[in-house]
């Protein structure tokens, strides 16, 4: 392995999780990643998932931004279901799971003092509505407080100015919030009915 390259075998060991220490080590200490890494990282991830969408951005371990055939950027889960624009909180299309009581906090924290305060925080979970329904996040926080979007990636800067391939369909408008297009829609159809 060079000091400035990582092959793509090496990538994947990461990936799946079964790389040596020595090579962590190695990957640690190196003094600068080579811009080339995250294309193959993107290709590794790529041929593991069942569709052809271009991974653009991998967002956690399920879930990636994709450029479709129609020139949409969306959220994709691994499993292939479609949260829809990528400018949109994902969160916001999730079968969501609140645990209110210490009952069921004490179901996912141990030991108990660990637990958060029934009363001043809840613990969403949010799943995939797709078929295998997957965990894909989970939040602590207060009751009533707004779903946190925690992320949205700026892809134009960082494939144009970091990586130094501008994306085809480079467009100041991809980098905008677009989460009150859904929570408006909730509304119109609740003022109709």
């Amino acid at each position: 392995m060079a000091e400035s390259q990582v092959d793509k075998d090496l990538i994947r060991q990461l990936v799946e999780g079964d790389i040596s220490e020595d090579n962590v080590t190695r990957l640690q200490k190196m003094s600068r990643k080579d811009k080339d890494r995250f294309f193959q990282y993107v290709e590794v991830l790529q041929e593991k998932v069942p569709w052809d969408e271009k991974i653009l951005l991998r967002i956690s371990d399920k879930l990636y931004v994709v450029a479709t055939q129609e020139g949409d950027r969306i959220v994709k889960c691994e499993c292939g279901h479609e949260f829809g624009d990528y400018r949109e909180n994902w969160k916001l299309q999730c079968r969501i799971r609140v645990r209110k009581t210490l009952e069921e906090f004490k179901e996912v924290y141990d030991p108990e003092p660990a637990c958060p305060e029934p009363g001043w925080q809840e613990i969403r979970e949010y799943f995939c509505p797709g078929e295998h329904a997957a965990q894909l996040a989970v939040e602590v926080v207060s009751p009533g407080y707004p779903i946190v979007f925690e992320m949205l990636p700026d892809l134009d800067v960082f494939y144009r100015d970091y990586l130094g391939r501008p994306l085809s369909d480079e467009s100041s408008q991809w980098y905008k919030d677009q989460t009150t297009n859904v929570t408006q829609s909730w509304r119109s159809r609740r003022e109709a009915h």
